[in-house]
């Protein structure tokens, strides 16, 4: 079975919740999604006019600028959107860079290795920072953290944390190990 393009899936979900241009979907990505999905604007926007294309999502000029496009989900992209969320996930195996570099590592020095799982350590300690400051900015805003919705928000948010705490805790024990 061919994979599919998940982009477009991602941004008929943006479309199922707000309207919005190119900006905004890309915007949106980064704010709420971004740890865990990535998407660009070189993406964004051919897939926005393959949708529209399709008829699964119309584009109408906004009342603040007329060379603003903006999007919206029609009856047929949600009804796609919605049997696609229906379908069992397709399993991606994961790619890192550091663990294709580390399982090569003896070929370099020791503490070569070392400092690329510092870097890549510090790098996780700063992303943890960041999604416990999201995390309490979400719990603080009563009115959206009380809505029955907000679940499906947090647990992405808290699949990274954990997710984060558990990579930094790898970095950890592997220079234990390779000082050892």
């Amino acid at each position: 079975m061919a994979i599919k393009n998940k982009t477009r899936y991602a941004i008929l979900g943006v479309l199922s919740l707000m309207s919005g241009s190119g900006y905004d979907i890309k915007k949106f990505c980064d704010k709420t999604i971004a740890h865990f999905w990535n998407e660009n604007f070189g993406h964004i926007y051919p897939v926005l006019a393959q949708l529209e294309e399709e008829g699964l999502i119309s584009k109408a000029a906004s009342s603040k600028d007329e060379r603003r496009k903006e999007y919206s989900i029609t009856a047929k992209g949600r009804e796609e959107f919605c049997k696609w969320m229906m379908e069992p996930i397709e399993f991606q195996p994961a790619r890192s860079e550091l663990l294709l570099k580390v399982s090569f590592g003896s070929n370099i020095p020791k503490e070569r290795v070392i400092e690329m799982i510092k870097l890549v350590k510090q790098r996780y300690e700063s992303r943890l920072e960041e999604y416990r400051a999201m995390e309490e900015s979400f719990l603080k805003n009563k009115k959206e953290s009380e809505k029955p919705e907000s679940v499906y928000w947090i647990a992405p948010l808290r699949y990274g944390i954990i997710a984060t705490e558990a990579a930094i805790k790898w970095c950890e024990e592997t220079i234990s190990r390779l000082n050892g």
